[in-house]
């Protein structure tokens, strides 16, 4: 059965219905309980008693419950009450004893589960059938493409399977159903497409969805693992520069690898280096990205999503990171799957 995708509760809501103001209960009459009447076995002008151990225990309880409310409130006989420079001195001695966890660290083992390699493959014949017309970039990102790990193409392990990977990029899970996001560019073109979740179970993925205008594709996994985690998704409206992000991802077929920045700027305009789209609305970020991070989620500190890395900018030709990097909003990504989220 197909379950909505999560959503941070991070997210404020909305006034109250009214004004803002909070409708009160008028509270209803207490209604009144007859006294019970007197049994007729029971002789007139008897009254009942609580046995004596009944008492005795009450009493019992009364007292310890007093004994713990003044322990609590003043301590032991011979302590004194504890301050607000005490909480703060002991606050202050264990972050000086204690390494607590990185928050690229904590970000990493909340989405680790969600994020998936996406390689996109073409026909071997046909990859052969272009090694003698490779582009100017292609050249240049060969040594980059033999540092790639080979796909197994149904059993078969050949030098054909190297030129048969036309991209490998990075997705997230966003349905507990296989249900991944991703982007264009990196299955564009494929004639089929594997991805790889994060226990290592490998399946084909059909492409269900695609919004060209945010570079963005969605993918459903043939097979998932069984306990599969789909990612948060968290709202950009409260996201300002200087927050911290990590980008998680499979930079030259590497990884999961994880880098770690701040939000470097907002609505951001990026133009692909052909000229042929313009992508709008995007975040910038600097934690690193290369070739490969591409469809990878951009996280919060919670490990919740912002963003999927889409880009990254450099004014030479060389494909490599120079600072600037980036991402679509999550909530363009979520609506290119037909799920508007907040």
């Amino acid at each position: 059965m197909r379950r909505p995708p999560v959503y941070s509760a991070s997210n404020p809501r909305g006034p109250s219905p009214v004004g803002g103001a909070v409708p009160q209960a008028t509270a209803a009459p207490e209604p009144q309980i007859p006294a019970p009447a007197q049994a007729a076995s029971q002789p007139a002008g008897r009254t009942t008693r609580r046995p004596p151990w009944l008492s005795a225990t009450l009493a019992a309880l009364l007292g310890a419950t007093l004994v713990a409310v003044l322990l609590l409130r003043w301590g032991p006989p011979g302590t004194r009450a504890l301050t607000q420079d005490d909480i703060d001195r002991a606050v202050l001695h264990t972050l000086n004893t204690k390494s607590l966890p990185a928050p690229a660290a904590k970000a990493f083992e909340t989405i680790r589960g969600s994020v998936v390699k996406v390689i996109g493959l073409t026909d071997p014949k046909e990859a052969a059938a272009k090694d003698g017309k490779e582009s100017k970039d292609a050249k240049k990102d060969k040594d980059a493409l033999r540092a790639r790990p080979k796909v197994e193409r149904d059993g078969d392990e050949t030098g054909a399977e190297e030129r048969a990977q036309r991209g490998i990029g990075t997705g997230v899970v966003i349905l507990e159903n296989g249900t991944i996001l991703t982007n264009l560019h990196v299955v564009f073109g494929a004639k089929r497409i594997k991805v790889v979740f994060a226990d290592g179970l490998e399946a084909d993925a059909d492409l269900i969805a695609l919004r060209p205008e945010h570079d963005l594709a969605v993918l459903r996994a043939r097979r998932i693992p069984d306990d599969l985690k789909p990612a948060t998704m968290r709202s950009t409206h409260d996201l300002k520069p200087g927050d911290r992000v990590t980008a998680v991802g499979f930079p030259f077929g590497i990884g999961p690898s994880v880098s770690h920045g701040v939000v470097s700027g907002l609505k951001r305009e990026f133009r692909s280096p052909e000229g042929q789209r313009i992508l709008t609305n995007l975040i910038q970020f600097d934690a690193a990205a290369n070739p490969g991070n591409s469809g990878g989620p951009l996280v919060t500190d919670d490990g919740e999503v912002v963003g999927i890395v889409t880009a990254i900018y450099n004014p030479t030709e060389e494909r490599f990171f120079v600072g600037i990097g980036f991402a679509v909003p999550i909530e363009n990504a979520a609506q290119a799957a037909g799920m508007p989220p907040f």
